[in-house]
C-alpha cells in the first residue's frame, strides 16, 4: 500500500472540513454525506461566520459557495489569501459565470463544483484533495523534522568538545568544526584542503603515515594516540586521541559501495587525562613532599639491583637514614618548618649521591639509599660520611638557623643479607644501634646486632603479654609540700616484673613500647592501676593525696585520649581533683589547636595538668599562656648541679620566678641532698620530690609512714 492510499484510508478521520453555503439545507446535505466517510465537518451559515470560524480554527479543506450575500465567496477567499491560511478550498457553487470560476482558481481553489452537485464526484473530489493536503502536511512535518535534525547536528558538531573532521581517503581535511580553532588556534578554513600531517609533531608523524598506508582501507574505528601542533599564542603542547572511521562511498556519495573511502574523525583532548595519569603514577612511587621515590619505588629498585649483583657477581650496599633531633625541631617549630627541613634535607642527599643511585624517602623523618655495584664497604662508608658531614652544616629555615644530625646504618650485598627485605631490615638495626650508641655517625651491619634486635623483637612480644597477665607494678614516690614537710602526693613510676628477665625500670623497656605505640595500652593500664590502688589507700583512712601519672604523647595523640581518661575515672570512681597529669612540653608543639582544645576539657572536668621536665625542650612563655597548666616540674638535670653551676642555679631561679608570675606550681626533681633542697625551699619552690625523701615504693610502705606518725623529713636540720 502506498503513503497516499494509507493516507486515504486510516486518515480521514482526521481531516477537518469546513462547508461554508448561506442555504441551511446545502449545509445539511453536505455534512451528512461527508460524515458517511468518517471526515471531521463543521458548517457556517454565510461568509461572515465562514471567515470567523478560519479566523479560530484550523481547517484541512474548505467548501465554499461563492454566491453569498453581504460576504461572498470570494471575499473569503480574500481573507484566507491575506492571512496566509493554508487550506484547500473546493467551490460548490450555482450558476456562476465562467469568470467568477476563473478568478477562485486563481485564488487557488483546488477544483470547482457545480450545484446541484453528484454525490460520487463531490466525494471523489474531496478524497482527492483531502489526500493532497494530508500529503503536504506529512511533508511538511517531515521537512520540519529533517531541519530541526540538521540544526541539531549542526549545534552538536559545533558545540562538541572535540575536533571533529573530515578526510579524503589521501588524508586531507574536507571539513572541520570550529572547535579546531578553541584547541589549538587554527582558523577553521585555513586547513581545508591540508593533509592531518600538517598539523602533527614531528615525532608523531610515523603513527600516522602507518595508518594512511596500512589501515585506512581497514573497516572499523582506529584509534592513534598523538601529539597535535598548537598555533595559539603560548604554544603549548596538547595531547589528542584521534579516533577515525572510514566511510565507504561512491562517486555520488551513496554509502556502502565498497568503491572508494572517505574518514570521518573526531580528536579528542586528552592532556589533562595525562598530566592527571602521569601524576598519579608519580605519586604511587614518589613521596610528593620531597619528590623522591617512596618505599615502593625503592624496593622495585633494590630487587632489579640484586638481581643484576647476583648476575655479575657484586657488591651492593643498602643504607637506612634516620635524621638525629629532628623530632624536637618538628615539635618546637612546627610541622610546616618540618617539612621545609625535610625537603633541604633531601637536596642535600641527593648532591651527596652518584648517578645511578636511589636515594627514597622511607617514612617520616627516614631515607634509604641504594647503592648499586659498590667495589665493597669502604666505598659506601666514604658515602656515609659525605652524607654526614653535609648533614651536619646549618640549615636556614626562614629567620632561623637549626642543627641536626644523621643515624645511619649500612647494610652490604650478600653479606649483610641477600634479599630485599634482609638488606632493609639489617640497615635498620644497625641504625639503631648508632642511635643507641650515641647519634649522629654510622654503622655496619654484623650478626651481634641481629641478635640485639632479635632480643628487642622478643621484648615487645613479652610487652604484649605482659598487659595480660598485669606484670607491670606501680611504685610511687612521694612528693613533699616544703611548707609542711609532709607527703602531699605521688608519682605513679612504671615497674615490669618480667618472668625470665627479672624486675625491669622504665628506661629499659619504654622506647620498645613507643616504637610499637603499646606505650598507649600501658598508659591505660598505668592510669587505671593506679587510681584504683590510691582510692583504695585513701578509703583505709590514709591522708588524701593527690596522684600524678606520666601521659606519651602517642596517647594524647589519640582521638579516643579525653575519652579514655574521663572513663577510667568514673569506672574507678577516683576524684578528677586529685589526679595530675604530666606531659612533655615538646607535645604541646604538636598541633596546638587540638591539644589546647584535649587539655582544656580536662581542666573543665577539674583535672590537674603538669609539664614534666620543663625547660629540656622548647619553653616558652607564649605557650604557658595558651595552655591550662597548673604545675612546672623541673628537670632533675638542673637539680644535680644546682649548687655547682651559676648557670643552673640561674635556670632554676628563672623558672620559679616564671611560674610565680603566671601563678603556677613547682615542682622540682632528683633532691638528692640537704643542699639541693634547702636552697630550692629560699626560691619558694613548692613541692620536692627525689631519693632525699625516699625511692618509689609501693603504697603499702608509705603507708607504714604515715601510720607511725612520722614526719617524711625526719632531720631536723633540713628545715
Amino acid at each position: 500500500m502506498s503513503t497516499a492510499e494509507a493516507i486515504n484510508n486510516n486518515n480521514r478521520g482526521e481531516a477537518r472540513i469546513l462547508l461554508a453555503d448561506d442555504d441551511p439545507r446545502m449545509l445539511d446535505s453536505l455534512s451528512s454525506l461527508l460524515r458517511l466517510y468518517d471526515y471531521q465537518v463543521e458548517t457556517a451559515l454565510g461568509g461572515q461566520n465562514a471567515i470567523n470560524r478560519l479566523s479560530s480554527d484550523q481547517f484541512d479543506l474548505v467548501l465554499l459557495d461563492l454566491k453569498m450575500p453581504n460576504v461572498t465567496g470570494h471575499d473569503v477567499m480574500n481573507f484566507m489569501s491575506q492571512n496566509n491560511i493554508n487550506t484547500m478550498t473546493i467551490v460548490v457553487s450555482g450558476e456562476t459565470s465562467m469568470d467568477d470560476i476563473s478568478k477562485a482558481l486563481r485564488h487557488g481553489a483546488y477544483d470547482y463544483l457545480k450545484k446541484p452537485y453528484v454525490p460520487e464526484e463531490l466525494t471523489a473530489t474531496v478524497n482527492n484533495a483531502v489526500r493532497k493536503k494530508l500529503l503536504e502536511k506529512s511533508n511538511q512535518l517531515m521537512q520540519s523534522r529533517l531541519n530541526q535534525s540538521e540544526r541539531l547536528h549542526r549545534f552538536i558538531v559545533n558545540n562538541s568538545p572535540d575536533i571533529i573532521f573530515i578526510l579524503d581517503n589521501k588524508g586531507h581535511f574536507s571539513f572541520l568544526n570550529s572547535k579546531i580553532e578553541a584547541l589549538l588556534g587554527h582558523p577553521k578554513g585555513s586547513l581545508t584542503g591540508q593533509h592531518i600531517t600538517s598539523i602533527v609533531e614531528d615525532d608523531e608523524l610515523e603513527k600516522i603515515n602507518y595508518f594512511f598506508e596500512n589501515s585506512v582501507n581497514t573497516s572499523g574505528i582506529q584509534t592513534i594516540e598523538t601529539v597535535l601542533k598548537s598555533n595559539s599564542a603560548n604554544d603549548s603542547t596538547r595531547h589528542f586521541e584521534l579516533s577515525l572511521y572510514p566511510i565507504e562511498e561512491d562517486d555520488n556519495g551513496n554509502l556502502n559501495t565498497n568503491q572508494r573511502y572517505r574518514i570521518y574523525g573526531t580528536a579528542r583532548d586528552i592532556t589533562e587525562r595525562m598530566e592527571a595519569e602521569a601524576f598519579i603514577n608519580f605519586q604511587a612511587y614518589h613521596d610528593l613532599l620531597t619528590r623522591l621515590p617512596n618505599r615502593a619505588l625503592f624496593k622495585d629498585r633494590l630487587s632489579v639491583a640484586i638481581t643484576q649483583a647476583q648476575r655479575n657477581n657484586t657488591e651492593l650496599a643498602v643504607m637506612f637514614i634516620d635524621l638525629d633531633r629532628f623530632k624536637i625541631i618538628n615539635d618546637s617549630l612546627g610541622h610546616t618548618m618540618g617539612d621545609r627541613l625535610l625537603q633541604s634535607v633531601a637536596q642535600r642527599l641527593q648532591a651527596c649521591i652518584r648517578k645511578g643511585d636511589t636515594l627514597s624517602r622511607f617514612g617520616g623523618d627516614e631515607f634509604t639509599l641504594l647503592l648499586p655495584e659498590v667495589k665493597n664497604a669502604d666505598a659506601a662508608v666514604h658515602i656515609a660520611e659525605k652524607i654526614l658531614a653535609d648533614i651536619k652544616k646549618p640549615f636556614q629555615l626562614g629567620n632561623r638557623e637549626v642543627f641536626i644530625g644523621a643515624s645511619i646504618g649500612i647494610a652490604i650485598y650478600p653479606e649483610s643479607g641477600e634479599d630485599m627485605d634482609a638488606l632493609i631490615k639489617n640497615a635498620d638495626i644497625a641504625m639503631y644501634r648508632v642511635k643507641k650508641t650515641g647519634k649522629d655517625g654510622y654503622q655496619l651491619f654484623n650478626s651481634e646486632m641481629h641478635n640485639a634486635s632479635t632480643e628487642r623483637l622478643m621484648l615487645e612480644q613479652d610487652m604484649r603479654r605482659a598487659i595480660d597477665e598485669d606484670e607491670f607494678e606501680i611504685c610511687y614516690q612521694p612528693q613533699v609540700d616544703t611548707a609542711t614537710q609532709k607527703i602531699c602526693g605521688v608519682e605513679a613510676l612504671i615497674r615490669w616484673n618480667h618472668p625470665d628477665l627479672g624486675r625491669l625500670s622504665p628506661v629499659e623497656f619504654i622506647h620498645v613500647a613507643e616504637d610499637s605505640r603499646l606505650i598507649v595500652e600501658i598508659d591505660k593500664h598505668t592510669l587505671r592501676k593506679a587510681c584504683r590502688e590510691v582510692r583504695h589507700y585513701h578509703r583505709n583512712g590514709m591522708p588524701t593525696l593527690r596522684l600524678a601519672v606520666n601521659l606519651s604523647p602517642v596517647m594524647i595523640e589519640k582521638d579516643t585520649f579525653i575519652d579514655d581518661i574521663l572513663t577510667t575515672l568514673k569506672e574507678e570512681q577516683y576524684p578528677p581533683g586529685l589526679l595530675e597529669l604530666e606531659i612533655t612540653e615538646n607535645i604541646l608543639m604538636n598541633d596546638q589547636k587540638d591539644v589546647i582544645e584535649k587539655l582544656l576539657r580536662l581542666a573543665n572536668e577539674g583535672i590537674n595538668l603538669a609539664i614534666d621536665d620543663f625547660g629540656t625542650g622548647y619553653s616558652s612563655l607564649s605557650y604557658l599562656q595558651n595552655f591550662p597548666v597548673n604545675t612546672l616540674k623541673i628537670d632533675r638535670s638542673f637539680i644535680s648541679e644546682i649548687k655547682n653551676s651559676d648557670d643552673n642555679a640561674c635556670i632554676v631561679n628563672a623558672i620559679v620566678s616564671m611560674a610565680k608570675g603566671l601563678k603556677m606550681s613547682i615542682v622540682a626533681e632528683g633532691v638528692e641532698n640537704h643542699e639541693q633542697y634547702s636552697y630550692l625551699n629560699s626560691l619558694g619552690c613548692d613541692v620536692v620530690q627525689g631519693y632525699l625523701f625516699g625511692h618509689a615504693t609501693s603504697l603499702n610502705q608509705l603507708a607504714q609512714q604515715f601510720s607511725s606518725d612520722l614526719a617524711l623529713l625526719q632531720d631536723a636540720s633540713i628545715s
